[in-house]
């Protein structure tokens, strides 16, 4: 529970500063005293890696040992004595109490010996602080200290000023009249707040100022009457930094509001004003216990002005609609063993997030899922019983398109084995499917709701030693349905059965030779494999699709007997793959360095069943397409063909390829070259390609109705320990167009942090098979942060690692 307070106001007007030349605001501190007066210590050769700041501040030992009790302890080359009572040393004077100490030229006792009077030049430290000064009123009685134009440091915190008067009160706050307070290091002003009064309090990690300016470069930028911000990592209750958003015909603005309830609650309230839609009150709240953590998060809008817009024909989104979306999340556990997850989202209607979005780079979301899980893993079982559905994000939502809810689905899980190698499996699951469709409106066989068991007790043996493996295995797939059309009415029969024996047979052979390359030793690899798999047919016309898909070939599916996801379709198999690999290993690390690896499957009969489920086909009439047609009766699959090379420390590619040999074309082909260096520069390139119609699993909607080829360049340069560059293009050559461009740089210095990000997108619509309603997105991101006192715009460093594989961001926020 990371978030920290940025800054706060008590008022919202006058944030622009005209008129900070008169009356209060115009304080002015003392110019700042040069480095070495500071106890700050340049690094030299001895500067850590990753270290930002030139140097650090650095409190020397005490002078004088700490005085027993609330004794003064004292040192001076002199002192005289005057006859009431009143004492003067002079020279190089030294006074401790407890963890302050005092250093000046002069200093006066009175007779009470409650004050001390010191002139300057002079320091006080204490505990971690020093402050230097012309003058100062100590007390000897308590902790207040009083130092006119004072020069100040706080060692652990970084931070730094000047004051007119510096003033410590009894309970260990300090008072600054007329005073500056940044992060910066000596000597750099690129940024300081100025106040007529400021209040800083150590011990709750907390200052206030008043008539406050905020300055860059000593140019005054931002004003506010009152102003609250953080001293250190403790999170504290007051306003973040605003979010502001522009476009050609809109404002949009939220301020945050954080709460900090408690050391293990917090909330975030966030009001947002978009000019064209009218006012969004948003928040979130975050708990965390012992074994339990959660948030809840959401959004509202009362009346929406421009809801229908750009919303579909087909939308039943209007204009002043109300708008909104709530997600809350839990997890937690019982004990060591068993554990626990709740999760609810929702939203309005299935534009929310196309017209709100909810972070840089998320510009939509897809669904809001829905769980209730519980899990016990022990020694032999695995046990689980979750309700599980989500709301699927289209606007409109088909009625064959909405998502069916498992309500609930149960599961148990074992797996026994024996020192011979003998080991046995046990696999199963009940669930209820359930979906809110008007029944008359989508096809018979998608009408259906209902339980399903499935069963798939398992017996195998595995041999396997350094120089090769056998594995004989069998399993049994039992599957019973019982079935609800509702009012639909029908001939099908609501009490299925299915049950479907799967065989299969695994055998490899490792050879293994020394060899010298370039005059380093390696050891390579010869590993020949066979798999044989057996499934025989079942006609499953009758079965319902709640959660089942077509598998797309692979290198992993030629060692698969499952040719479907999901438990309603059992694919029909009589295959034997083949494949080689080599691996090159070396030989003083035993680190891969090179991996090859080709294969293909030869069919020895058809697979008739599909999605359909009909065992009964036969003819090019009988499937839906072409395309369904040849992957049911081709006589082998493609040849796949993969390589993963780790050509040094720093440079690895992989490429994968799938070949049909009997029609001499590509179905599949991905490369992706990644270069990483110690210092961080990370640099991808990535191609991909595939046949029209390759995956079979994807949505109608997805897919497309062309050769998809696409490339995929990104990079993030370190030109230094502050500089970061980065971007990205992803290309699709198939239809000449970019589909996101992205650039970018992070410049992180020791007291604060800017990122600048352009960012251009396709926006599909939903709808990637449709390219003529594609909408062209654009935006500049803009993120300032002010090492301890905040910072404008929101984070998208998760953003640029998912696009920029490998490149981790450097957190803003830190020293």
């Amino acid at each position: 529970m990371g978030k920290r307070l940025s800054w706060t106001w008590t008022a919202l007007a006058g944030l622009a500063c005209t008129g900070l030349a008169s009356g209060p605001l115009a304080a002015a501190p003392p110019e700042p005293l040069p480095a070495d007066k500071l106890d700050w210590q340049p690094w030299g050769d001895a500067r850590p890696a990753g270290e930002l700041c030139r140097g650090r501040y650095v409190m020397p030992d005490y002078r004088l040992p700490p005085p027993p009790g609330q004794k003064v302890a004292s040192e001076s080359d002199l002192a005289d004595y005057g006859k009431d009572g009143e004492t003067t040393l002079g020279g190089e004077v030294l006074l401790r109490r407890g963890d302050a100490q005092l250093e000046a030229p002069r200093v006066r006792v009175p007779g009470s010996r409650e004050t001390a009077y010191a002139e300057g030049p002079l320091a006080l430290r204490d505990s971690g602080l020093l402050v230097r000064g012309d003058a100062a009123e100590l007390s000897l009685t308590s902790d207040a200290a009083s130092i006119d134009m004072a020069h100040y440091v706080a060692h652990e915190q970084r931070l730094r000023g000047d004051a007119v008067r510096l003033a410590r009160l009894e309970d260990g706050r300090y008072r600054l009249t007329e005073a500056s307070f940044t992060t910066c290091e000596p000597g750099s002003d690129v940024w300081r707040l100025v106040g007529s009064d400021i209040l800083l309090d150590r011990e709750r990690g907390v200052g206030t100022a008043t008539h406050a300016r905020l300055e860059m470069g000593k140019v005054p930028v931002l004003y506010w009457p009152w102003v609250r911000f953080p001293l250190d990592e403790r999170r504290q209750t007051g306003f973040l930094w605003p979010t502001i958003g522009l476009s050609s015909d809109s404002l949009d603005y939220a301020q945050p509001f954080y709460w900090n309830i408690a050391a293990n609650h917090d909330a975030t309230l966030t009001p947002r004003w978009i000019s064209d839609r009218g006012l969004l009150l948003g928040g979130e709240y975050r708990y965390l216990f012992e074994q339990d953590a959660g948030q809840i998060e959401g959004a509202y809008i009362v009346d929406d002005q421009a809801a229908g817009e750009e919303a579909s024909s087909t939308s039943t989104l209007e204009s002043g609609d109300a708008r909104w979306y709530l997600d809350y999340r839990h997890a937690g556990r019982f004990d060591a063993r068993t554990r626990y997850r709740l999760r609810y989202g929702a939203a309005s209607d299935g534009r929310y997030f196309d017209d709100f979005g909810r972070g840089f780079g998320e510009d939509s979301t897809a669904s809001m899922p829905r769980l209730a899980q519980l899990d016990h893993r022990g020694d032999v079982w695995q046990l689980q019983a979750r309700a599980q559905g989500y709301q699927k994000l289209d606007d409109p939502l088909l009625e064959r398109d909405k998502p069916f809810y498992r309500l609930p689905s149960l599961a148990a899980n074992a797996r026994w084995s024996q020192d011979s190698g003998f080991y046995q499996q046990w696999r199963s699951n009940l669930t209820h499917f359930w979906r809110d469709v008007d029944e008359t409106r989508v096809p018979l066989r998608e009408a259906a709701n209902g339980a399903r068991l499935h069963l798939s007790p398992a017996a195998g043996w595995r041999f396997d030693e350094s120089w090769g493996h056998l594995e004989p295995r069998v399993e049994w797939l039992a599957t019973a349905y019982q079935l609800d059309y509702g009012e639909r009415e029908t001939e099908r029969d609501e009490s299925l059965t299915r049950s479907v024996p799967v065989g299969t047979l695994d055998g490899g052979l490792v050879f293994e030779r020394e060899l010298d390359l370039g005059g380093r030793g390696y050891r390579q690899t010869l590993e020949p494999r066979i798999n044989y798999a057996f499934v025989p047919a079942r006609d499953q016309s009758d079965f319902p699709d709640f959660d089942t898909s077509e598998q797309a070939f692979s290198w992993n599916q030629l060692w698969s007997p499952y040719r479907f996801s999901g438990s309603d379709r059992v694919g029909d198999l009589n295959r034997v793959s083949l494949g080689l690999e080599s691996r090159l290993l070396a030989d003083a690390t035993g680190r891969e360095r090179l991996s090859f690896g080709v294969g293909q499957a030869y069919y020895l009969e058809d697979r008739t069943i599909d999605m359909e489920g009909d065992p009964d086909k036969s003819e090019r009439d009988d499937y839906a397409n072409f395309n369904s047609y040849y992957r049911a009766t081709r006589d082998r699959s493609p040849l796949v063909t993969r390589v993963d090379w780790q050509l040094t420390d720093h440079w690895r590619s992989r490429w994968q390829w799938l070949y049909d040999d009997h029609l001499e074309q590509t179905e599949s082909t991905s490369l992706a070259v990644q270069y990483r260096a110690d210092a961080g520069h990370v640099l991808n390139f990535g191609y991909r390609w595939q046949l029209e119609g390759f995956d079979p699993a994807q949505e109608d909607e997805d897919v497309v109705n062309y050769n998809l080829g696409e490339y995929d360049l990104s990079f993030a340069w370190k030109a230094s320990r502050r500089l970061d560059l980065i971007g990205r293009l992803l290309y699709d050559n198939t239809n000449d167009r970019a589909l996101e461009q992205l650039a970018g740089v992070q410049w992180n210095d020791c007291c604060y942090g800017l990122q600048l990000v352009w960012r251009e997108w396709i926006d599909d619509n939903d709808t990637a098979n449709t390219i003529e309603d594609d909408l062209t997105d654009r935006g500049v991101f803009l993120r300032f942060v002010f090492k301890g006192l905040g910072g404008v715009g929101g984070e998208a460093d998760s953003y640029f690692e998912e696009a920029i594989p490998g490149y981790r961001a450097t957190a803003l926020g830190r020293f």
